[in-house]
């Protein structure tokens, strides 16, 4: 029973780290699967794979190392010196993803609950600098209640889509995009997904010892993704092509369950993109401090007000500029990553 309650939190933080800003509102399902029709399934169940096999990689090349931040997990991939030097590239790119996400929180308090764009970003900031003085233990708790929400949120979400016309779509639907950048998608949206979990699933692969119970939870936390992943795809082939234009496309296919469900789904999905953002700047503060050597309160007040800084570009502009460049650049981190022989041979 303990390895179950600790498979399920491997598993529900693996889902939380990966479920952020561009995943819960739909954006990423959008720009990476939906855009290219009907091979946009296929493509999802390829990204499946490579979330639970190199998942459970890189976590257990983090438990085998005893790594304190995930630079030891790059050194083992690319040498002590390229090690260090791809480092400090993840730094500035998580830096900006972290500023994708408090946009995207930003977004949610402007379009759904009256508040201003600026008023959303400083209450996610606040609530950030409170729980990132928890650390790991918060990440996990807070994981463990948002994700199991979330996923029967899904069920309801696919329950509706089944009974909506055209929720044939997703197997019909046609795309002027070129198949080649259509089955490339899936290694970029892995590749930088991965690449930026490393923040969080490092630590986590390093405190959890016991090697089953890092492959189990990768296991069910990789089919998790793949699972959310599908849905959404299946629900935003519905309204395609006009649900590109919404900030949030998730929010807007909410709202046919109802304004009471709406609301419920569009704070889980500001609860997914806080947890994530959490636990990302967790990481990099850890990653921070083995450099220089201050204080970790300083440390997460300098990142958040960087994250602050860049956010006022605004959510939208961010996401579809950076995510695409930041997974083509880590492809060569999944590449190295797939090539290395994993700990005691898995």
């Amino acid at each position: 029973m303990k390895r179950t309650g600790k498979v399920l939190q491997v598993a529900f933080t693996y889902m939380g780290t990966i479920v952020g800003a561009g995943f819960a509102t739909g954006q990423e399902i959008v720009q990476f699967f939906t855009r290219f029709g009907y091979w946009g399934a296929l493509t999802i169940l390829l990204s499946t794979a490579m979330f639970i096999w190199l998942g459970a990689k890189m976590m257990l090349i983090a438990s085998e190392v005893s790594a304190k931040s995930y630079e030891a997990v790059n050194k083992v991939l690319f040498g002590e010196r390229f090690g260090s030097w791809v480092s400090h590239f993840m730094l500035i790119v998580l830096l900006g993803v972290n500023a994708v996400m408090l946009a995207g929180a930003g977004s949610i308090f402007n379009e759904h609950w009256n508040f201003s764009y600026q008023s959303g970003l400083l209450i996610t900031l606040f609530g950030c600098f409170f729980l990132l003085r928890k650390g790991m233990k918060a990440i996990l708790t807070l994981n463990s209640i948002v994700v199991p929400i979330m996923l029967l949120f899904t069920v309801l979400i696919i329950i509706d889509t089944i009974q909506t016309p055209g929720s044939d779509r997703w197997m019909i639907l046609t795309s002027d995009h070129s198949p080649w950048a259509a089955w490339a998608s899936p290694f970029l949206y892995a590749a930088f997904n991965l690449s930026m979990s490393q923040a969080v699933l490092v630590p986590l692969g390093a405190e959890i010892k016991d090697r089953k119970t890092i492959v189990y939870g990768a296991w069910l936390g990789g089919f998790g993704i793949g699972f959310m992943l599908l849905t959404g795809h299946i629900a935003l082939s519905v309204y395609m092509p006009g649900i590109q234009q919404f900030a949030i496309p998730m929010g807007g296919i909410a709202r046919e369950l109802g304004q009471g469900v709406q609301w419920i789904y569009i704070f889980l999905i500001f609860a997914e993109i806080f947890t994530t953002l959490v636990a990302d700047i967790y990481g990099l503060t850890l990653q921070l401090q083995e450099r220089l050597k201050v204080s970790r309160v300083l440390l997460t007040v300098t990142v958040l007000f960087i994250c602050y800084l860049a956010s006022q570009i605004g959510f939208g502009p961010l996401l579809s500029t950076l995510y695409p460049l930041f997974g083509l650049i880590s492809l060569g981190w999944l590449i190295l990553l797939i090539r290395i022989r994993s700990p005691q041979g898995n």
